[in-house]
């Protein structure tokens, strides 16, 4: 019999635990949450203050079953679910499951899961953070109170099986809003004025500034022949220079959302996967000499924050690896906002370098612990320098022609040596060219002119990295939650994956006009980021979580209850597509079925008449030049068709592929073969190394 009995949440996380602790402790897993709010009801008593109505989740009760017999043979019981708000209310739901008092001393969290951090933390429990479990019960109760208010709404005008979100539709109502503005959009031309300018046969550009000193902005090719007829034989003479030091700082550690927007921007991983792989470093991974240890600190965190200890790690590390030129004590500052209960997120053991455990790895963790690890020594190492200079050249003519250049050379690599963090929108200062030492007075000798016309670009289309980072600087949500906040929006159907760009559907289009129009005070920007940071107070212990609750529910109850009201008699017309029904004569119109739209008789049900929804490409067949066709398997995949190759069209064309075609792309059905033996191939032998892997760990 076990004298103690600790509880974590994942099996990955108590088989790591179970190595660190001696033969009388037994570790389980809950497996995530064992009481909840009922999926059948609202599951939230409004008449009597907004008490939740806690059931057990179905499925769970030989699992609960289990945990009481361990509980009740065991001396001591620890709760040591995951360090956060989600973490804590599993804990008090554990204990009430349990039969634990609240004020009893059982609650361990470990910020990162190594032998001498778990030993530590069993010897220092702490009772259950009620502020922090009430956080959670607050945000878990408003966002059903929402949701399942709101979504029958939706059911009835829109159609069954929808639904709505406190924070999910606010994110969708940021996509529409941003698609809008792409629509909108109406490009002016603009024009930019290059000189190739050479010194000593080094070459390098200026950009024409304006005339006379003052700005010029070209908008037409008529402005910038006429300058150029002025300047063309003219002399270019540097009338200023200045020279400089320029130093670079590395990035600080990561937090969730910055994990989350780099592995997004660098790996190409989706956020959820990102979570998913990060989640298993933390838990445990299996490497030499080490045994299985958590590889990473905990990775929902929005601090900055390390440890001295690890600072120590690092500067050690850093001063054998590259030198004490290498090395800079930093510290960053963690926002007001932020959590800082746990470190930013960092390697647990700096000596397990990437390439040291690479074989202990899966690819997707190698790929993520080399980011982390990456990151977090380049945080801790010295600026890189660059020198760099600007100059103002001339050219007088009827008047003074303006042009300025700008050169950067790296003069000290430092922390770039290792780890340079990708931005959504590139700096124009990281690309600039290097340049020769000029003087003052000098005339420069000129190579050739050049114009370039441009256009102004609309604002670019949400990437998961792009949304997550507007999602934290407008306080919609927390890094723990945007995972599940992107999932969710597309498992529904209200945006899609084109490419690494968020593309609201028609059906979220419409969603979002019917709930920011009949509910503007809930979906709203900054009414959901006030009541985030409700939730925060709560979980400092300065506000009561049924105080938010109650000052939320007055004004949404009168808003739901006009809109019920005015949208009563209110029919959504649906879309009216240009096909028309050969059955009836009838337009067709657009419907949303489990897997997209399609094309239904409005005559339904004298005339039920359906077909697939046409969605065309730009390129045309590369076959026979006609259109070519989106569909989707069941599975939601897509695949691309000629709109003649059908059974009825007397010379049908072949062209089918999983490949969206390419402008001037030649293909054949060999060529489509050999294209889908080579990704067999190519994914097969990604299984190989993973199984082969897999054996030699366990070797």
């Amino acid at each position: 019999m076990a004298n103690k009995l600790i509880i974590v949440e994942s099996p990955a996380k108590a088989n790591t635990i179970k190595k660190f602790l001696g033969n009388d402790v037994k570790v389980v897993a809950s497996m995530g949450h064992i009481r909840d709010l009922p999926k059948s009801k609202l599951g939230v008593d409004i008449e009597h203050d907004f008490e939740p109505e806690y059931i057990n989740i179905r499925g769970k009760a030989s699992l609960i079953n289990s945990l009481k017999k361990d509980a009740k043979s065991a001396k001591k019981v620890y709760l040591a679910t995951d360090p956060d708000r989600e973490g804590e209310a599993i804990a008090y739901h554990l204990a009430y499951i349990l039969g634990i008092p609240l004020d009893s001393i059982c609650r361990v969290t470990f910020n990162e899961i190594t032998k001498e951090t778990v030993q530590k933390s069993i010897k220092e429990p702490r009772k259950i953070d009620m502020n922090l479990t009430d956080a959670q019960q607050a945000r878990r109760v408003l966002d059903r109170i929402v949701g399942y208010q709101i979504s029958p709404i939706l059911w009835k005008k829109v159609k069954r099986g929808l639904s709505a979100g406190r924070v999910q539709s606010v994110a969708v109502k940021l996509i529409v809003d941003r698609e809008n503005e792409i629509e909108k959009f109406i490009p002016e031309e603009y024009w930019n004025l290059f000189v190739k300018l050479v010194k000593n046969e080094e070459k390098f550009t200026a950009r024409f500034f304006g005339i006379d000193g003052k700005k010029i902005e070209l908008h037409n090719e008529k402005e910038v022949k006429d300058i150029i007829s002025k300047i063309e034989k003219g002399k270019y003479i540097v009338t200023d220079v200045k020279k400089g030091e320029k130093k670079r700082t590395p990035a600080p550690p990561f937090t969730t959302s910055t994990m989350q927007q780099e592995a997004s921007r660098k790996l190409g991983f989706p956020i959820r996967k990102t979570m998913n792989v990060a989640q298993g470093l933390y838990e445990g991974v299996s490497v030499p000499e080490k045994g299985t240890v958590g590889l990473i600190t905990y990775m929902r965190t929005d601090s900055t924050r390390i440890s001295e200890e690890a600072r120590q790690s690092a500067q050690k590390y850093i001063t054998s690896v590259y030198g004490k030129e290498y090395y800079e004590n930093r510290y960053y500052k963690t926002k007001a906002s932020a959590q800082d209960a746990h470190e930013g997120i960092r390697p647990t053991y700096v000596e397990l370098t990437p390439e040291m455990i690479k074989d202990s790895l899966n690819p997707d963790q190698y790929k993520l612990y080399r980011l982390i690890y990456n990151r977090f020594i380049a945080s801790q190492m010295a600026s890189a320098i660059f020198d760099t200079i600007t100059a103002n050249i001339d050219v007088k003519e009827d008047k003074i022609y303006n042009f300025k250049a700008s050169g950067q050379t790296l003069k000290f690599k430092g922390f770039m040596t290792l780890y340079v963090e990708d931005k959504d929108e590139k700096n124009n200062e990281d690309e600039e060219e290097s340049m020769p030492n000029l003087e003052v007075g000098e005339t420069l000798k000129k190579e050739k002119i050049e114009s370039k016309q441009s256009f102004t670009e609309p604002p670019p289309r949400y990437t998961e990295a792009s949304l997550v980072k507007t999602l934290e600087e407008r306080g919609i949500g927390r890094p723990s939650t945007y995972a599940t906040i992107i999932s969710t929006i597309i498992d529904r159907r209200y945006v899609e994956r084109q490419q690494k760009q968020l593309v609201p559907t028609e059906l979220g289009k419409v969603v979002n006009k019917l709930l920011t129009e009949n509910f503007t005070d809930i979906i709203n920007v900054e009414f959901t980021a006030d009541i985030e940071n409700r939730f925060d107070k709560i979980a400092e212990g300065s506000e009561a979580w049924k105080n938010v609750i109650r000052e939320f529910y007055n004004p949404f109850k009168k808003e739901l209850d006009k809109a019920n009201e005015e949208l009563e008699h209110v029919v959504l017309q649906d879309e009216v597509s240009n096909v028309k029904c050969e059955k009836c004569g009838r337009m067709m119109v657009v419907k949303y079925g489990r897997y997209g739209k399609f094309l239904a008789c409005p005559g339904y049900p004298e005339c039920k008449n359906i077909k697939p929804f046409a969605e065309k490409i730009e390129v045309p067949c590369p076959v026979c030049g006609a259109e070519v066709l989106v569909r989707k398997t069941k599975r939601g995949k897509n695949y691309y068709i000629c709109t003649n190759n059908n059974k009825d069209n007397p010379n049908p064309c072949n062209f089918i592929s999983w490949n969206k075609p390419k402008e001037g792309e030649k293909w054949s059905p060999e060529i489509e073969e050999q294209n889908n033996k080579s990704k067999k191939a190519t994914k097969k032998r990604k299984t190989k190394r993973k199984s082969t892997k897999k054996k030699s760990t366990k070797k």
